[in-house]
């Protein structure tokens, strides 16, 4: 030890610091200490058992930049002119010319999938041969210094730049990113002799698609679809003792999704290391029945595998524990029957059990209920020593689902106050970061809502675990399109080989989630629209969805499909896109062209009085934050044009909330539809959040319009609407428009008040603008007769005629200063937390400037980095990872990643020419997982 180091040891020996260090040195030399993804269970010899590793970090990322290498999927039609990704009706065959490769890889790939096909004789044969295995990416000895480093989950596209251009490549659509082209991802794996005996599995949790893999220049296997997880066996071709080279490739078409897809290994990736006989992959099933308050019966399917040269005589052991708010076992509650059985060698076995415990801790949706969790630990013995150990976690719950009562959880009726949400995180992409996707869970309980439908695919299996702990019910969805395509490059083209394969998956890994109460397995459909070959299709894959689970209904949402016709009947629960509260039969959608759809609810219930209705897409309203267009519509619901509602040189659409996409409704027609048909369970808004892609009504745009809440997270004015309707005991009024019109001195301007209470007087500079009462089937009050001038809007807000809410709204003055403001001021120094910091545009006093566009540019210093800015406006094709951001409507968001490993102050700057500057500061603190 050096005098300095000495020097420092004595002068740190009274300081909490030094105490805190010599724990976590003492904890870590006695393997009490576990870092966040080490999930080793020690067994026989001394060595883990099970051991699941993060290999996220570390990886070298290329993508071709011209043509690339032939080692292609499939032979894949070729677009013959650039598609901007708008929805195509029917088969996209005709659009499409083909091409062709002698580097078709399928074969070899096919037989991923057979571990999830049911009938042996369906299994897929590997063809002899190593195709790729002479390909300079795959081998151990190729120099990939000159690639770019990146850790997972990793999106290619989210730097972007945006295609600007009219016939763009990837056009509004696909949210005019590049994620389009071939990418290769390498990274060593350093498989120590020690492993030699163990089965060693790749688990890729999602990537974004055509997924191939080589280890060690051997074609191992891959999944198409890039929404699924899927595993590989690396085994037999492992070295054990040194370095192991891993090699993917990723294909990702352009017009090949509706929305934006992002690109790459997007999701978790991990090393999985077992003895040749353990708890297959999902490979348990957790089913509760008999639920009340006083006891609860639990079932238990577990599914062994053995991959050993020799049948082996187990014991499988299984206890369940009580977890606690942290997801830290809080006490044991009960322990299964031991199984004792043998498992062929090459052969999978199950073993069933049940148990019924006392007094259970029922999983039930926010506010009215919690959502308690359990966990079972299962353990598998052979000769007495342990040699596997499987966590399961999961919920003690009842679901039904009546016709008539609506969803009932624990035997409570719970009305859906739902949203759909895509799967991108906005700037950040489809990159997973799980603080990122429960800020988005915040801020809609926030506004009541208590429901999430996974529009159009499976979720990360992260999301799934924020649904169970925060409490929303999930409806799982996998589909899109099945034989019929939307986009010329999508699905379809896979469908006829994958569809058991990946509907097989999708409910084994996500069927243990109590959130999850229904199963989705295609949303609007092409095979609406042929009759019984349609619904034919329909019933294939809602068998195999109830194969699988047969304790959730399985359904398809339908906006096309009427209630004598053959789909429908398919269905265990009635899921409907916007028929229920009609298409385009609003006075003011008479011009349009296309569907028009009375409301359909009656027509359902009477067709199927016994089946539950729920609407799974309504609204689609739309809107940009802050910006109100004049003159405003007299009618409650309108369909946005560039005269009405939409000013399409700024690409604005107006924030009344009133107006639509064509096919769409207000959110107060669909409440009151809903209302009028006190049946139907409740509803899921499209969309929860604004999302990347199909940007109706202006294509040229790169990311919708149609969420409550806007790309950024700022809350749009309908966000106060919904919740006024779903949180009816929360105190809130809420006026819009803002009310700095300099220019509208004297000129009609609008008043709309959105609150909980049912009545509201309106003052403007004191004056009373009159009192209003809601009447039935009202959801805002209205002045729409009110002239501008500056000073103060006030709303006071009753209820039951006691005074109930109020609100101010106050005339700014000229842009000031910047205030930041922090979602968490405290963060982990793991790398992937994040911070989410506001900027707003204030004046002297401190008001928010709402029509302020200030440019603003953002630093740090300290350990934390930008990761990416943006400002809600889905016409804004500066790129995410720019450090300048233009206030929209007086506000930006610049996001900062937590640095690994350094903890300490973390400081963001905002300034701007002419403002005064701002900062705040965000503490990166120390991870300890035990």
């Amino acid at each position: 030890m050096t005098r300095s180091s000495v020097k420092l040891f004595y002068s740190m020996r009274n300081s909490r610091l030094f105490y805190v260090l010599a724990f976590i040195a003492v904890q870590i030399i006695c393997g009490g200490l576990r870092l966040p993804g080490d999930q080793n269970v020690e067994g026989t010899g001394g060595s883990p058992a099970r051991e699941r590793v993060s290999i996220n970090e570390g990886w070298r990322f290329m993508r071709y930049t011209g043509e690339p290498d032939k080692l292609i999927y499939d032979e894949r039609p070729t677009v013959s002119d650039r598609n901007d990704n708008k929805v195509a009706d029917t088969k996209p065959s005709e659009e499409v010319i083909a091409t062709s490769s002698e580097n078709v890889l399928k074969k070899w790939i096919l037989p991923t999938a057979n571990d999830f096909i049911n009938d042996p004789a369906k299994h897929h044969q590997r063809p002899n041969g190593n195709p790729g295995s002479d390909f300079l990416f795959v081998q151990n000895n190729f120099n990939d210094n000159a690639w770019e480093t990146v850790n997972l989950p990793h999106d290619w596209a989210i730097k972007g730049p945006f295609y600007k251009e009219a016939n763009a490549i990837v056009g509004g659509g696909m949210g005019r990113l590049p994620v389009q082209g071939v990418g290769w991802y390498r990274r060593k794996l350093d498989i120590p002799s020690s492993d030699a005996s163990k089965s060693i599995y790749l688990d890729i949790d999602g990537a974004m698609s055509y997924a191939m893999v080589w280890l060690n220049g051997n074609l191992v296997g891959g999944w198409p679809y890039g929404y699924n997880s899927f595993r590989l066996d690396l085994t037999p071709y492992i070295k054990p003792g040194g370095d192991n080279q891993l090699a993917i490739r990723i294909d990702n078409p352009a017009n090949s999704s509706r929305w934006y897809p992002g690109a790459g290994i997007y999701r978790n990736v991990w090393l999985t290391k077992l003895n040749p006989v353990h708890v297959a992959q999902w490979g348990t099933f957790i089913r509760t029945r008999n639920v009340s308050a006083a006891s609860a019966t639990i079932d238990l399917i577990v599914q062994l595998e053995n991959k050993s040269s020799a049948n082996q005589a187990v014991t499988l052991v299984t206890e369940i524990y009580r977890l606690n708010d942290q997801l830290e076992r809080a006490g044991k509650a009960g322990n299964f029957p031991n199984s004792a059985l043998v498992v062929q060698t090459g052969e999978k076995s199950k073993a069933e059990s049940s148990l019924t415990i006392k007094n259970p801790l029922l999983w039930g949706p926010r506010p009215s209920q919690r959502p308690n969790l359990y966990v079972a630990v299962t353990r598998l013995y052979s000769k007495g020593k342990i040699i596997d150990e499987y966590e399961t976690r999961f919920g003690i719950r009842s679901v039904k689902f009546d016709p008539v009562k609506g969803v009932l959880v624990n035997d409570r009726a719970v009305r859906i106050q739902g949203v759909n949400q895509h799967h991108d995180l906005g700037a950040l992409g489809a990159a997973f970061n799980k603080r990122a996707a429960e800020r988005q869970l915040e801020i809609l309980a926030e506004m009541g809502c208590n429901a999430i439908r996974m529009a159009h695919n499976p979720p990360a299996p992260e999301l799934l675990d924020l649904t169970d702990r925060m409490g929303f019910l999930v409806i799982d969805e996998i589909f899109d399109c099945w034989e019929r395509g939307k986009t010329p490059l999508d699905f379809h083209l896979i469908f006829p080989d994958w569809h058991e394969a990946d509907t097989r998956t999708f409910i084994r890994r996500d069927r243990n989630h109590p959130s999850v109460i229904a199963w989705s397995f295609g949303n609007e459909v092409g095979e609406q629209y042929t009759a019984d070959a349609g619904a034919a299709l329909a019933k294939q894959l809602h068998d195999i969805v109830r194969e699988e689970d047969d304790t959730r209904p399985a359904t398809a949402s339908m906006n096309y499909a009427k209630p004598e016709m053959p789909f429908p009947q398919v269905m265990d629960v009635i899921s409907l896109n916007y028929q229920g509260e009609g298409i385009r039969d609003a006075p003011a959608y008479s011009q349009l062209k296309g569907i028009k759809t009375s409301p359909l609810y009656p027509a359902f219930q009477k067709q199927f009085p016994g089946k539950l209705i729920v609407s799974s897409e309504t609204a689609s309203a739309l809107s940009t934050r802050g910006t109100y267009l004049f003159p405003v519509v007299d009618d409650i619901s309108a369909p946005v044009s560039d005269s009405t509602g939409g000013d399409p040189q700024r690409e604005y659409v107006s924030a009344y909330e009133l107006y639509t996409a064509a096919f769409g409704a207000s959110p107060d027609k669909v409440f009151a539809s809903q209302d009028k048909h006190p049946y139907v369970a409740g509803e899921f808004v499209w969309s929860g959040w604004d999302y990347l892609g199909e940007p109706t009504p202006y294509y040229s745009a790169r990311s919708s319009y149609c969420g409550i809440i806007d790309l950024a997270g700022f809350k749009k004015d309908r966000f106060y609407l919904y919740q006024s309707r779903w949180r009816s005991d929360f105190r809130m009024v809420h006026i819009l428009p803002h009310w700095t019109w300099p220019e509208r001195l004297g000129q009609v301007t609008p008043v709309h008040v959105f609150t909980s209470g049912d009545e509201v007087e309106l003052f403007l500079n004191g004056r009373s603008l009159g009192k209003k009462k809601k009447a039935a089937f009202e959801y805002r009050l209205r002045w729409d007769d009110v002239k501008y001038e500056p000073g103060e809007l006030k709303a006071v807000a009753y209820k039951n005629v006691q005074r109930w809410a109020e609100e101010k709204v106050m005339t700014t003055g000229k842009p000031a200063q910047l205030t930041l403001n922090a979602d968490r001021y405290l963060i982990s120094a793991d790398g992937e937390d994040l911070s989410f910091i506001r900027a707003t545009v204030t004046d002297e006093k401190g008001l928010a400037v709402p029509v302020a566009t200030n440019s603003i540019t953002f630093s740090v210093d300290g350990p934390g980095k930008i990761v990416a800015t943006d400002n809600g406006d889905p016409a804004d094709l500066l790129a995410f990872a720019s450090k300048e951001r233009t206030a929209y409507s007086g506000m930006a968001l610049v996001i900062v990643r937590s640095e690994k490993g350094r903890a300490g102050d973390i400081k963001i700057i905002a300034s701007s020419p002419g403002l005064k500057p701002s900062s705040v500061i965000i503490k990166n603190q120390p991870v300890l997982v035990h």
